[in-house]
């Protein structure tokens, strides 16, 4: 995940609002305490999402109480009483997903990127061997899924379908290892389905978004190999390659909504249902027609 999945502020309730900001925080807090100080810079909004969404599915409505933030202690902020066991999982994926990507820049050509994540390894590596140990099916199923994204993406000529396949199918077994309902229940096969598409639309954005840099860079993206597209070329083929990316989004993101529409999410469910229906539209706006996407984490 990218820092992609991210409410529609303004479109939040003031209660709703503040639910969310405790749990970002909370997760901020649960990072520190059982990853280290420096696990906190892998927080993002797209595992708060995560904790949210698995508290939604397990029908957890924690309290919440108004602390210091662990970061700033001249600020106030409101914090979690209870869902544990959602932040915990989701402070595991989140250093397992950071450990994963710093180990795909290493294979990066580019020197200062390599350089930085040679820096960052041994930091990155010791939080991934405590989240491997806490939550082992875990760790195996984004490292075996990064391995399978690494692997398309060294086949030219494929289609958009098949290089978004590793990170959907990734996202599908990430949802369905927190739901933990029954396997082949209509609840597992909801959250399933939800997974799939939400990690299909986060890998085709994360590949409009970087669309300019890796055409000046000559790194991979789905877009560039499927358009044959070349680092001169025009703003008008680029404009056109973004509007047919906005087309698959879409048809990615009514999958979703279909299937989110179906399941039951309270006690959060108006506020994952505004990421769902509100904020992944903005993003991608933002990004396909305005590019003034803010930064992927930050205060809430």
């Amino acid at each position: 995940m990218f820092g992609y999945i991210r409410p529609q502020k303004f479109e939040l309730r003031v209660r709703e609002y503040e639910q969310y900001r405790a749990v970002y925080c909370s997760l901020c807090r649960q990072l520190g305490d059982r990853y280290g100080i420096f696990a906190r810079m892998t927080l993002s909004y797209d595992c708060t999402f995560y904790a949210l969404w698995m508290m939604a599915l397990h029908k957890r409505c924690p309290s919440f109480q108004e602390g210091r933030c662990v970061v700033n202690p001249m600020k106030k902020c409101g914090f979690c009483t209870g869902g544990e066991r959602e932040l915990r999982l989701a402070s595991a994926l989140s250093v397992i997903m950071v450990y994963q990507k710093v180990r795909d820049n290493i294979a990066d050509d580019r020197f200062l990127k390599r350089l930085r994540s040679y820096f960052m390894l041994p930091f990155v590596s010791r939080m991934r061997r405590k989240a491997e140990r806490d939550y082992p099916e875990l760790d195996k199923i984004v490292a075996l899924a990064t391995m399978e994204q690494a692997a398309a993406e060294q086949n030219p000529g494929k289609s958009i379908d098949f290089y978004a396949e590793p990170s959907a199918k990734m996202m599908e077994q990430v949802f369905a290892f927190g739901a933990e309902a029954p396997e082949l229940s209509p609840e597992d096969r909801l959250v399933r389905q939800a997974g799939y598409f939400l990690g299909r639309w986060v890998y085709i954005i994360d590949a409009a978004d970087d669309l300019e840099k890796d055409l000046r860079e000559g790194a991979f993206n789905p877009f560039i190999v499927t358009k044959q597209l070349q680092s001169n070329c025009s703003p008008e083929r680029l404009k056109e390659v973004k509007a047919e990316a906005n087309q698959i989004l879409n048809a990615t993101l009514s999958q979703l909504i279909a299937v989110v529409n179906l399941m039951d999410l309270q006690p959060f469910g108006s506020i994952v249902t505004n990421v769902i229906f509100l904020g992944l539209p903005e993003m991608q706006r933002a990004i396909l027609f305005e590019k003034e996407k803010e930064k992927h984490v930050g205060p809430v």
